[in-house]
């Protein structure tokens, strides 16, 4: 199975490009950091190139700039080139499914959050039919004690 799942911030804006056939595609690179940090030393990332296209890199390119944290999933793929001396080299870079706002507005400027790309076509802003986290979503709010049931024992469980 060759899932990728990553959460990390934009090394520099997203440049939407179009191969010859017209698809859009964008390359950027995404500062992952690393779970373990040594005694002593900053916490150190790793620099993923990520590859995304057709309405995903549209999606990016529009809503993402250098510094802004996001996740995403996709897959990873390798791929053979001879370089300009002669040798034969091997890139890496993870191709984007899905990507996702990772912050709220207030930390990353203004942009939406909290929906998926899902295959680049972005979704409806949320934020006004989100409750916010302090607010009991009202189906919970005015169910009384009577409406639930006490089962006792197991032989009344329906599994």
């Amino acid at each position: 199975m060759n899932m990728v799942c990553l959460l990390g911030r934009l090394t520099a804006d997203p440049e939407l490009r179009h191969t010859q056939n017209q698809v859009p595609v964008t390359s950027f690179t995404l500062a992952v950091d690393r779970a373990y940090q040594p005694k002593g030393q900053e916490r150190q990332a790793d620099f993923i190139n990520i590859v995304a296209w057709r309405q995903t890199a549209e999606f990016v390119s529009r809503y993402f700039r250098k510094g802004q944290r996001l996740a995403l999933t996709g897959t990873l793929q390798s791929r053979r080139y001879v370089d300009k001396e002669g040798n034969n080299r091997t890139a890496y870079e993870v191709v984007a499914d899905n990507v996702f706002f990772a912050e709220s507005k207030a930390q990353n400027g203004g942009y939406q959050q909290g929906y998926q790309s899902g295959y680049g076509a972005p979704a409806p802003a949320f934020d006004s039919q989100i409750p916010q986290y302090s607010e009991a979503p009202t189906a919970f709010a005015t169910a009384a004690l009577s409406d639930f049931e006490e089962i006792d024992g197991d032989d009344k469980l329906p599994f």
